[in-house]
C-alpha cells in the first residue's frame, strides 16, 4: 500500500485511531471518506478537516450496502478499504446478562468487516493500487481475561486477514492487518487515560513510519504489540498471559 495519492475508505475514523490515522493519511496526500453513525460529528469532521464524510453503522448489514454505494457514486477512484470500526465490552460469562454484548461485538467486529470487504472486493479488484486493511488487536494472540468475545473476534480478523491474502493474491488486491496494542483512546472506560496504554499519536506516527518504511507488509505491527503477537513464537505464551491478566481489566 502506497503512502500517498490513495483514495481511502475508513469506517469508524470519527475518534481514536481511525481519526489519527485518518489526519496523517490525508496530509500524506490521500483523499479521505470517513465514516460513523452520528450525522452531526461527520458535518464537524467535514468542515474542519475537509473529509469526505458518510454515514454508516457497520453493525447494520443494510446501511453498509448503503453506504458503500454512496461512497462508490461519489469516489469512483476508491483503491483503499481501512475497515476501523468496532468496539469492546467487559464480559462476565459466569453471570447472567453477558450475550447481548458479546452478539453486539461479534457483529461489530467480525461481522462488520466481512460485509464491507464482501460489498467491496469487485469494485477494489479493478482499481490499481489497491489495498485492504483489517484492524485485528495485541488480544488475538493472548487473551484479556475480561473481554472473550473481543478478543476472539479480533483472532477471527486476524485468521480472516491471512486467508483473504491467499484467496485474493492474483486480483491485485493487498491485504494488510493493521495490529494495535493498548491505545489510549476511548474504547474502555478510563483507557484515555491508562499508563498501560500507549499515547494515541505516538502509536499512529509509529503506524504511518511502518507503512512508509515497509509498504508490502502484510502486517503493521508497532514494537509495542510484538509482546502479544509473539508470545506463541517465542515460548512465553503463559508468561504474556499472566503479565496481561495482572492488569487493571479496563486499561486494555
Amino acid at each position: 500500500m502506497d503512502i500517498t495519492g490513495n483514495t481511502i475508505f475508513i469506517p469508524g475514523a470519527t475518534s481514536g485511531i481511525g481519526l489519527a490515522l485518518a489526519l496523517r493519511l490525508q496530509a500524506k496526500g490521500n483523499t479521505v471518506v470517513v465514516g460513523g453513525r452520528r450525522t452531526e460529528l461527520l458535518e464537524k469532521l467535514a468542515a474542519e478537516h475537509g473529509f469526505a464524510t458518510v454515514r454508516i453503522d457497520t453493525a447494520d448489514a443494510a446501511s453498509i450496502t448503503a453506504a458503500v454505494g454512496e461512497v462508490l457514486d461519489r469516489h469512483p477512484e476508491l483503491n483503499v478499504l481501512i475497515a476501523m470500526a468496532g468496539i469492546m465490552r467487559v464480559e462476565d460469562w459466569r453471570t447472567a446478562g453477558f450475550l447481548a454484548d458479546a452478539e453486539e461485538t461479534v457483529t461489530t467486529n467480525l461481522l462488520g468487516p466481512i460485509r464491507l470487504i464482501a460489498a467491496l472486493t469487485e469494485h477494489l479488484s479493478t482499481r490499481p493500487g489497491a489495498a485492504i486493511m483489517t484492524v485485528s488487536s495485541g488480544l488475538a494472540h493472548a487473551p484479556l481475561r475480561a473481554t472473550p468475545s473481543y478478543n476472539a473476534t479480533k483472532a477471527a480478523i486476524h485468521m480472516l486477514g491471512e486467508t483473504l491474502r491467499l484467496q485474493l493474491a492474483d486480483t491485485g488486491i493487498q491485504v494488510k492487518e493493521l495490529v494495535p496494542p493498548a491505545v489510549r483512546t476511548a474504547l474502555l472506560p478510563g483507557q484515555e487515560t491508562s499508563d498501560v496504554a500507549m499515547p494515541l499519536d505516538e502509536f499512529a506516527d509509529e503506524v504511518m513510519a511502518l507503512l512508509e518504511a515497509d509498504p508490502g507488509a502484510p502486517e503493521v505491527l508497532v514494537e509495542r504489540v510484538k509482546f502479544l503477537r509473539f508470545a506463541e513464537v517465542r515460548g512465553d505464551y503463559d508468561k504474556v498471559v499472566a503479565t496481561l491478566n495482572a492488569a487493571d481489566p479496563h486499561t486494555h
